[in-house]
């Protein structure tokens, strides 16, 4: 396996993994989600629809049958993952690790995934 192949499936994993713990943070322990959505600013009633879109999305990756929506399941991580990151550096809560590390794992997800066509 070259070394492109394998800094994707890594990087994609790694992506998966943090989606996956979000998302089901979002459906399985919303009270908690909602107090960190007020403290940052965002309002509480995106939290179902983010966490269905999150889920979407890594099957839009890891399925492959779209190129149009695999392209727009990475800019929804994106711009998910780069607004998480504002937010909690504006804020200033510590949160900024995990959101800084999946923003990069969209980044090398992304363009790698490009490198392998």
């Amino acid at each position: 396996m070259n070394k492109t192949k394998l800094l994707y499936y890594i990087s994609t994993g790694i992506l998966t993994a943090i989606m996956l713990l979000s998302a089901g943070m979002y459906l399985f322990n919303n009270e908690m989600i909602q107090g960190a959505f007020t403290s940052l600013g965002y309002p509480t009633y995106l939290i179902y629809p983010l966490a269905i879109a999150k889920l979407l999305g890594l099957v839009a990756i890891w399925m492959r049958k779209s190129n149009s929506l695999k392209e727009w399941a990475y800019a929804g991580f994106f711009f998910d993952t780069a607004l998480a990151l504002t937010a909690h550096l504006v804020v200033d809560d510590g949160g900024f690790i995990l959101s800084g590390i999946a923003l990069v794992m969209v980044l090398v997800s992304y363009f790698s995934e490009q490198r392998l066509k």
